[in-house]
């Protein structure tokens, strides 16, 4: 599973000319699943993902997460404070061949479309609103990167013991 995250003050995904998900401040996650991801990958990256401490306190530095947000102002001026989740299977993109990109690493669509809306459950039962998008539409995602902070998260990665 990967997720590339994305610190938000405001993000929207339109499909069709409606806007069917909105934030204000939070995260927009772009969520790719692979063959062979479950719920033991939805559980880590969920919980890793509310508990980084990736917003800034008091004094600017990076030292609060997003449940340190949302318990401090769940609501801003553009929406929710939450996460906006978002299916993108181009995640899992192989362009070491060719020009043309391969996605064969990507989960079917029958398989990655509930994993992606019980990763949102994830999310949710660790108090963080979720709004998401459309799984399998032509979506329209517009943001407001802040910072810009942008992070690349994959359960593979993330599963390997650490150097040092």
């Amino acid at each position: 599973m990967r997720v590339l995250l994305q610190r938000v003050t405001r993000a929207s995904v339109t499909i069709e000319n409606e806007v069917v998900g909105k934030i204000g401040q939070g995260l927009l996650l772009l969520v790719g699943i692979a063959d062979g991801d479950g719920m033991e990958q939805i559980e880590a990256l969920a919980t890793k993902i509310t508990n980084l401490r990736i917003f800034e306190d008091d004094e600017g530095r990076m030292n609060r997460s997003l449940l340190d947000v949302i318990a401090a102002r769940p609501e801003s001026v553009d929406g929710i404070v939450g996460a906006l989740v978002v299916s993108q299977f181009t995640l899992y993109a192989d362009v070491r061949k060719g020009r043309r990109p391969s996605f064969i690493g990507a989960a079917h669509p029958d398989i990655a479309a509930p994993l992606v809306q019980r990763f949102a459950e994830a999310l949710i039962a660790q108090g963080v609103p979720v709004e998401q998008g459309r799984f399998g539409a032509d979506m329209a995602v517009s943001l407001v990167n802040d910072g810009p902070v942008t992070i690349w998260l994959d359960s593979d990665e993330l599963a390997k013991p650490r150097n040092g």
